[in-house]
């Protein structure tokens, strides 16, 4: 069974890299940056929102809550692609010659499961949790960009559908804990968290 769902995998993944073209090429190499100029607006705006909403002392929480929640799901995925040793499909002989390889360079011999998916969801899902009754459109905001930086790890051959998948699952699960634990810090009892 396994190997058939890695087949699907495969498969799907050819599909998904197979629509790219030149150029577009650019464009999703750009995307996938984690400091851009679209990142960096999303970061600061994301920051200046915090800060007017909940004042300096609780921003600080947050901003902790954040760099920690980042680092975990970083570190987490690292040892799992060192644990399950998933060869990228940029690596993997099998298929890399069928495969649209946009970038020279191909990162980490492994890939599963992919950091860009997991710590773009993680942001989104925080900041949509977060504000999601002062504002509700930050969840569509959010979520349209963790797909399209999710999508471009597709586009640019280095990762599965499953090791975005699994990257989201992550990055989704923690953000919800960390909502969790932040709203029983004593300093956000009397706030509007969800």
């Amino acid at each position: 069974m396994l190997e058939e769902l890695i087949k699907i995998d495969q498969d799907i993944f050819l599909y998904l890299n197979g629509l790219g073209t030149p150029a577009w090429d650019g464009f999703w190499m750009y995307l996938s940056r984690t400091l851009s100029l679209v990142t960096i607006p999303i970061y600061v705006f994301l920051l200046y929102y915090t800060y007017r909403s909940f004042g300096v002392k609780k921003t600080i929480y947050i901003l902790i809550a954040v760099a920690a929640l980042l680092l975990i799901t970083e570190q987490l995925s690292i040892i799992v692609k060192n644990s399950v040793a998933r060869l990228r499909p940029c690596h993997d002989d099998e298929i890399n010659l069928l495969m649209r390889n946009v970038k020279n360079h191909c990162g980490g011999k492994f890939g599963y499961f992919s950091a860009h998916a997991a710590n773009s969801s993680a942001l989104a899902v925080f900041f949509s949790l977060l504000f999601y009754k002062k504002n509700k459109l930050f969840l569509f905001a959010l979520a349209a960009w963790t797909l399209l930086v999710s999508y471009s790890r597709i586009y640019l051959g280095v990762h599965y559908p499953l090791d975005i998948i699994t990257g989201l699952t992550v990055g989704i699960t923690l953000s919800c804990l960390y909502i969790f634990l932040l709203k029983k810090l004593p300093v956000f009892k009397s706030s509007h968290l969800i």
